[in-house]
């Protein structure tokens, strides 16, 4: 039987030092391959130079599409692509983002998941919202390892806890002892292949650029009455997705909280906009008011001092709207 040799690891705010700590521990004679998607503009910081020099002895490579998987190697997810490992390759998929951002962690996973099921070993670091509690879930079902990050080790424990609370993590562990960890884990022996869920191929495909269409994705969702904010399509539900997931017909792909956190932006910038709106309409009709007393039209003028006291008035309700979305309840925040 085959060893653990597939290692997929994503990270997002915070999980650049944890990562350093996990590839600096790995020895150079680790049976396995390691994947790595981080959620953060690896063009513009030089992230591929930071991981390099951060990672022990073994080589770090950005990925490229038809590359050869080998074991002692470590592949970086290449910018604007989805990073997916398929039975010996690695394929670059171009599909939809997931959650806002390509490459997506969830989609690596799920990738991972699909071709090599119990050998996989999925590590999720430190990050915001919970982008890639669903793709460990994915291995999690296919018979692969769960490990995370200790959230009270994590700079942004959000990704951590949301997986622990989607699938049964195995180890929970701190970053600087993760390489460790990995190191004993890769020389056990896989499990048994378990049956692939076919959602989970769906969504690989989804990644990969294939074609998605309301025919398709009603096999393993339910239309729901929310807008997709990427392209303004009609949402649906992923049946018994953990956690609560959403696509829309073009294939993007949106977690409960990041939607609601997207939708949040818009709210807040749609209230801004009928601020100024209302704050013109009350300017103009104070000046129509104003031009009434002096061309002697008084009844004209007081019925336009009246409106831009009312328009004043939804205006500084709509401003305690805004003030009050950037402070929310205490309550509020620590949920």
């Amino acid at each position: 039987m085959s060893n653990r040799d597939i290692i997929v690891i994503g990270g997002s705010a915070g999980a650049t030092a944890p990562l350093k700590q996990i590839l600096g521990r790995l020895p150079a004679d680790l049976p396995a391959a390691v994947f790595v998607v981080l959620h953060i503009p690896a063009q513009g910081i030089g992230i591929l130079s930071t991981v390099a020099s951060n990672a022990g002895p073994l080589p770090v490579r950005q990925a490229e599409n038809g590359m050869k998987i080998e074991p002692g190697q470590i592949y970086l997810g290449a910018p604007d692509h989805h990073l997916l490992v398929a039975e010996d390759r690695i394929f670059l998929g171009r599909g939809p983002r997931e959650n806002m951002v390509r490459p997506a962690i969830d989609a690596l996973f799920r990738s991972a998941a699909l071709y090599h099921g119990p050998r996989v070993i999925g590590v999720l670091l430190s990050g915001l919202l919970s982008d890639g509690a669903a793709g460990l879930n994915a291995i999690k079902r296919c018979g692969g390892l769960a490990v995370v990050q200790d959230p009270a080790d994590a700079i942004s424990d959000e990704m951590p806890r949301r997986a622990m609370e989607a699938t049964t993590v195995d180890l929970c562990v701190p970053g600087a002892t993760m390489g460790d960890v990995l190191s004993e884990l890769v020389r056990e022996q896989a499990g048994a292949a378990l049956p692939i869920p076919p959602e989970i191929r769906l969504e690989v495909e989804i990644a990969a650029g294939e074609r998605v269409g309301s025919d398709t994705l009603v096999a393993v969702a339910e239309p729901v009455a929310l807008t997709c904010p990427a392209c303004g399509g009609v949402l649906s539900e992923v049946r018994d997705a953990r956690p609560m997931r959403f696509r829309c017909q073009v294939g993007h792909g949106f977690t409960a909280d990041a939607l609601a956190k997207e939708q949040e932006g818009r709210v807040d910038e749609a209230l801004r906009v009928a601020l100024r709106i209302i704050e013109e309409r009350a300017e103009l009709v104070q000046r129509m008011a104003a031009d009434g007393r002096r061309s002697g039209r008084a009844a004209v003028a007081e019925m336009y001092e009246a409106r831009s006291r009312e328009y004043r008035e939804y205006a500084d309700m709509i401003r305690r709207v805004v003030l009050k979305s950037l402070d929310p309840p205490i309550g509020e925040r620590e949920a």
